[in-house]
């Protein structure tokens, strides 16, 4: 019988927008009183969403996976192999799209849970315990994670003892084997969040947040208005392993976080999302692309942050008189037509025209939630904690789900009287604009939501080497 590779891997990322709708969501869901050390703690949970309209049990949470122990603070996932496989030099093209990954970024584990026996309910396979990650690459707290070509890469805050320099690790994709630091030199790179590339430019991009000291406890004024969180973006030779150029878009801009390259792969720019300046409290979004043999950056949106009156805000903001958009999460359809842009400060879902990614055009917006509107949602009941956070885009571009929580000590600084745990949908209109889905309402009930993974991949799960 000749061999077939995965159904779900697609060579192109204009083939996998023909992919079939997708039926199954698998979204994070920690729980705070464990971190937080209050009473009714819960283990971290993989719920699986149903996401198929036919289905009876449409828009629920049918099946709750938990972990072993307590406080993990599950994050974000990936999968262990995906469209990569399929580029030329993929040594692993027999490999299937099976098992999701997910780093817990307060306990340095990554549980691994297998997908295919039963789509429904994943099941807890193996667990890479933090001390054997240390171990064999010197970091902690790991975030994002990307299945490449040649293996899984995973991004890491810091080292164990919760310091710099941050930076990524490799596991095998059969095996989960952590086979060591990625970096084999890292210039002068130390702070790490997220990273992707550009697979038909040999060139990996990298971000910067804090290390886990500094974002542990919660956002800390004195770091912040010190202007000591990342503000830089990172470009790496992918190949050789080796940091090229730094781009600093200046210490006004705080946390230089979500990076989304462009999926086609012979176009060579992305975008970077920050969550704050300090000399205004706006959000912004940042342009990278080459410019003859170098990179260059710039910003190409401005959010600005949203008047509001002392008793609507957290004692953190009181004094400023505003709400800060606070960009946590971007977004970029399959057809790098449509970016969306998170506000989980303002309560708001952005969508921006980029097909001229120099000039992004705002072309849509729903509110929910939110630091002062807290806008409900038809199904809610009533006034809504947390925001729109992390988002995902479906393969054909047609459905954008998104989840309210950020990160448990920073939820409790912006939404102190309690953050809900809950996950909606945007439905997107031919030519542009965007509104939200009346019968989507997904309840975590005493949980909190996370990053959203969408069975077969989505928009930020895959990489594509063809056009």
């Amino acid at each position: 019988m000749p061999f077939r590779p995965d159904p779900t891997f697609y060579p192109s990322p204009r083939m996998a927008m023909d992919a079939p709708r997708e039926r199954f969501a698998y979204v994070a869901a920690p729980d705070a009183n464990a971190v937080l050390g209050r009473p009714n703690p819960l283990r971290d949970g993989l719920a699986t969403v149903d996401l198929d309209p036919r289905s009876p049990t449409y828009s629920q949470i049918i099946a709750l996976a938990e972990v072993p122990n307590f406080g993990d603070e599950l994050h974000h996932s990936g999968w262990n192999a995906c469209s990569a496989a399929l580029c030329p030099y993929a040594p692993h093209p027999h490999v299937e799209r099976r098992y999701l990954m997910l780093p817990a970024l307060r306990s340095s584990r990554i549980y691994i849970f297998d997908t295919k026996l039963d789509p429904r309910r994943p099941k807890l396979v193996r667990t890479i315990e933090a001390d054997e990650i240390a171990s064999r690459t010197g970091y902690s707290r790991p975030h994002t994670l990307h299945c490449g070509p040649d293996g899984i890469y995973v991004s890491a805050l810091g080292n164990p003892a919760g310091e710099g320099p941050g930076g990524i690790f490799m596991l095998d994709c059969e095996s989960f084997d952590v086979l060591g630091r990625w970096e084999i030199d890292r210039g002068p790179q130390y702070l790490h969040y997220d990273f992707w590339w550009h697979l038909g430019h040999d060139t990996l991009i990298s971000s910067e947040w804090g290390t886990p000291k500094m974002i542990e406890d919660g956002v800390v004024p004195e770091l912040l208005l010190g202007k000591k969180y990342g503000h830089r973006l990172h470009v790496w030779d992918l190949r050789r392993r080796k940091h090229v150029q730094a781009l600093d878009i200046g210490d006004e801009h705080q946390m230089a976080l979500e990076l989304r390259p462009a999926h086609d792969p012979t176009k060579a720019w992305g975008f970077m999302g920050v969550v704050i300046s300090v000399a205004d409290l706006s959000a912004s979004v940042w342009l990278w692309y080459r410019e003859g043999e170098r990179w260059a950056i710039k910003k190409v949106i401005t959010i600005p942050a949203e008047p509001a009156s002392a008793d609507q805000l957290p004692p953190l903001l009181k004094g400023f008189g505003a709400v800060p958009p606070l960009v946590t999460d971007i977004n970029l359809s399959l057809d790098d037509k449509y970016l969306y842009v998170s506000c989980w400060g303002t309560g708001e879902l952005r969508q921006y025209d980029v097909s001229n990614p120099h000039e992004p055009k705002h072309v849509g917006s729903v509110h929910i939630g939110g630091i002062a509107r807290r806008t409900p949602h038809p199904r809610s009941g009533g006034p809504l904690t947390g925001a729109p956070q992390m988002v995902e885009v479906s393969r054909d571009g047609k459905r954008i789900y998104f989840t309210s929580g950020l990160y448990t000590t920073w939820d409790e600084q912006f939404y102190p009287d309690g953050l809900k745990g809950w996950m909606v949908k945007v439905d997107v209109k031919e030519g542009g604009g965007i509104a939200l889905d009346p019968d989507f309402y997904v309840d975590f009930g005493p949980r909190r939501a996370h990053q959203v993974r969408l069975e077969g991949g989505d928009a930020s799960s895959d990489s594509f080497c063809y056009p």
